[in-house]
């Protein structure tokens, strides 16, 4: 359907497609930057000229690049894409509206509140694409036994 980005993403690594890997990476570093852009907030809170709270660029680059890779996943595996494509799109409106409340928070009163429910979504988020990796495992383990 997508030619080379097929051939690419389609390959298969101990008997897994490499798009699989690839999520629970993008989860992975989508939460390792959601900490980042945190405590970049928090730092932003310590200064007393500041309106709102920023962005992170990388945090906004992980989650770009992981809504996009859930799209391509559901082409490829059409149940579990949109499942995983759902919850990735609830990660990404939970932390908009959280990073809005840490705004409202940075205006009123200094205080940034973490990030709870964006890092749940992500736990979700990382439990089902894991879940995606390790169920093919399974197949790669019996044709490895049958094998031996």
């Amino acid at each position: 359907m997508f030619g080379p980005l097929d051939a690419i993403l389609t390959t298969e690594v101990l008997g897994v497609i490499l798009v699989k890997y690839l999520l629970v990476g993008l989860v992975l570093a989508n939460m390792a930057t959601r900490i980042l852009a945190y405590k970049r907030n928090v730092n932003e809170a310590e200064d007393d000229d500041v309106e709102t709270a920023s962005r992170h660029p990388l945090h906004t680059a992980t989650t770009i690049v992981l809504i996009l890779t859930t799209f391509y996943y559901a082409t490829y595996a059409p149940h579990g894409g949109v499942v995983l494509t759902m919850l990735v799109l609830g990660m990404f409106l939970t932390d908009f509206f959280e990073f809005e409340t840490r705004s409202v928070d940075l205006r009123n009163d200094g205080h940034v509140r973490r990030p709870n429910g964006a890092l749940t979504a992500s736990l979700f988020v990382l439990a089902y694409a894991t879940f995606q990796l390790a169920n093919e495992f399974d197949v790669f383990v019996d044709t490895l036994s049958q094998i031996l």
